[in-house]
This record gives C-alpha cells, structure tokens and sequence, in this order.
C-alpha cells in the first residue's frame, strides 16, 4: 500500500508509453529520465531559467539548495544575481515577488513551509490576486508563483504538516496547483510559472523523494484547471488531490476486493481554483456517488465547496448523500498524526457508506 506500491506512478519507460493521459498530452514517446519530485521541481525551475532571461527564483536558503533540495544547483548554474536567497520574512518574500511580477519579472518565490505562509498572506490576497483588477489591467502580478511544500510527512506536529490551501482557494485572481506526482509536478509547474495570472503552487513534501517516475526531458506543459481521470469506474466518483491520491488508489483497491462488481472512478484534480467542476459533474452524473478527501481539517475545507457544486449540478442524479474524508478539526497533532490522516481505512468507509445508501 502507499506511494512505493501505486500502480499510478509511471516507473517504466513502458508505463510512459501506454498512459492515455500522457498520450493526449504528446508525452508518451518522449525521452525520460529517472526523477522524484523534488528533481522534477528542480528540473522545471532549470528550464525556465534557462529560457526565460527575466526569471528569478528566491526565497530562504534557497541558493544552496533549500531545506528540501528543490533548487540545489540552480545558483552555481544561473548566477547569485538570479537565485538568491533572502531575509526570514514571507510578507517580505511575498511583496518582492509582487514588485518584480509588476515590472514584467518572472518571479518564482519559495515559501519554506507552506505553514509560514500566512505572515504573506495580505501581500498575496490583498495585493497579488487584486493587482491587474485595481488598476483597470494597467497593472498586473501574474508573472508569480509561489512554491511551497505543504501537507503531512509523518512527524512535522503543528507548525509542519499543514495543507492551508482552501485560505486561498477563496480568492478571486489567484490559481491554486497541488501535483501528486513528478511528472505532473514538473508539468504543472512550468504551466504555473508561465501563466499569467498568480499561482500558489503547493507541493506535498511527502512525496518528494518517495514519488518515484520516469518523467520526460525537456520542456512540457499540464494545463491548468484541468482534472484527470486516473482510474475509470462506473459506481461511485472519488475525487482528491496531492498525497492524498494514494490513500485513495488503495481503499479503492479494497473497495473493488470487497465487493465483486463495483468499479470507483478516481479523479485527481490538480488544480484547486480554478478548479474542473465540469469532469467531475459529468463523471457523477454517471457513477450517482460522490466522496471527496483532503488532509486540510473537514470544517469548511475545500471538500464542502466541491460537495456544493455537484450537488447543485447532479441533484437529481445523486444516489446517496456526498461524502467527505477529512482531517479532523484540530491542530495537526504529533503523536497523533495517524489518528487525525485521512487514510485509506476511513476512505474505505465512507465508499462503503455511499455505496450501500
């Protein structure tokens, strides 16, 4: 079980090759490299440096590599003028990066935890996400992104383990990005940083050395605000994104052992906001079921604004009550990590309770 197991990793240059999705995407015959995620991250921000004389990247410790490895390499390649590090300060990271969007930079600012990110908060809200609205479009910040590792790793407690992605999912102006792989992330990265609107790109951290996959060289684009169905099914549409995808395969896989017959068709968002309502629509539409799960706490996460939509969409359609597989409504605990995940065995549940309504 887990990420070392999934079948939704493309370990092989054969798994490449016969993926549908990396078919539509023209990706299927490329040349691969080996990579995890963080070498993925660390590929896509070479590429854009590489070809973009107006990007920079920054943020704490950054110039030797991060605290994660993300961007190892990049300063002795590009220069200390292009990846440099800055002072501890998220709404100062925040705003310079806004400067230079605004004065026609790329700028690729990183965030050291995604649970530090709220100090930057009003630079990103009040000011990124508004910056092309206040100014009748004479302006604009939508050469930013900002990178930042989020979610669980097992033993980060309060201050490290955070997925605070529905704080922004909330915002008019911003895209919201969270990849679940390294293929996607390299992908979707590059279609952040070149999108011409603000991005808050998160990355599970979790999965950057255990996300394992050949991932192909070169420059290449995922669009945004586009879900991808990784498993079709005909029963019950479980949708999710991140690290949670794998605790999702695998109550899947239980599900579909337990009871003979029943297919689940598994959605990986991507992107949050704006997110692809509409495959998820069509996909309940068939399947009359619905559970949504993310780590972020249930009480008015980014799972209950989903349940929302469909509900409003697929009413008629709806065989059971919409179910959401949650973190719990506490501060994310230590010792009692595994107690507040939502992880296969709850996921397992609540199919299970969509199904037999």
């Amino acid at each position: 079980m887990g990420v070392s197991n999934s079948q939704l990793l493309h370990r092989t240059v054969a798994a490449v090759q016969r993926s549908s999705n990396l078919k539509t995407l023209g990706l299927s015959e490329h040349e691969t490299q080996k990579m995890n995620m963080c070498q993925a991250i660390n590929d896509a921000m070479r590429i854009v440096l590489a070809t973009d004389e107006t990007a920079v990247v920054f943020g704490e410790d950054v110039a030797f590599g991060g605290v994660f490895r993300c961007t190892v390499g990049l300063s002795d390649e590009f220069g200390r003028e292009r990846v440099f590090n800055t002072p501890l300060t998220e709404q100062g990271i925040a705003g310079f990066g806004i400067g230079l969007a605004s004065m026609g930079q790329t700028a690729v600012a990183e965030i050291q935890f995604a649970d530090y990110v709220f100090p930057a908060f009003d630079q990103i809200v009040n000011e990124a996400a508004k910056f092309r609205y206040r100014s009748g479009g004479e302006f604009n910040a939508g050469g930013l992104t900002i990178r930042t590792p989020c979610s669980a790793v097992g033993h980060g407690g309060h201050y490290h383990s955070q997925s605070p992605e529905a704080f922004f999912a909330h915002v008019p102006g911003l895209r919201v990005v969270m990849p679940r792989s390294p293929i996607q992330a390299k992908g979707l990265l590059l279609a952040a940083i070149r999108d011409q609107n603000p991005v808050v790109f998160f990355e599970p951290k979790i999965l950057y050395r255990s996300a394992v996959e050949q991932v192909p060289v070169g420059d290449y684009t995922i669009p945004l605000s586009q879900a991808e169905i990784l498993k079709p099914g005909d029963n019950v549409t479980v949708v999710g994104y991140g690290a949670q995808i794998y605790a999702l395969e695998n109550a899947i896989q239980m599900i579909e052992r337990d009871f003979p017959g029943v297919s689940c068709e598994l959605i990986d968002l991507q992107t949050i906001l704006p997110y692809d309502a509409e495959t998820v629509a069509r996909s309940v539409n068939k399947t009359g079921r619905l559970v949504v799960a993310h780590e972020a706490p249930r009480t008015q996460g980014f799972a209950a604004e989903l349940a929302a939509e469909i509900q409003e969409r697929c009413f008629l359609r709806l065989e059971s009550p919409i179910e959401r597989v949650c973190g719990l409504f506490v501060p994310h605990p230590l010792v009692f990590e595994r107690f507040y995940m939502p992880c296969a065995v709850r996921t397992y549940e609540a199919i299970k309770r969509s199904l037999t309504f």
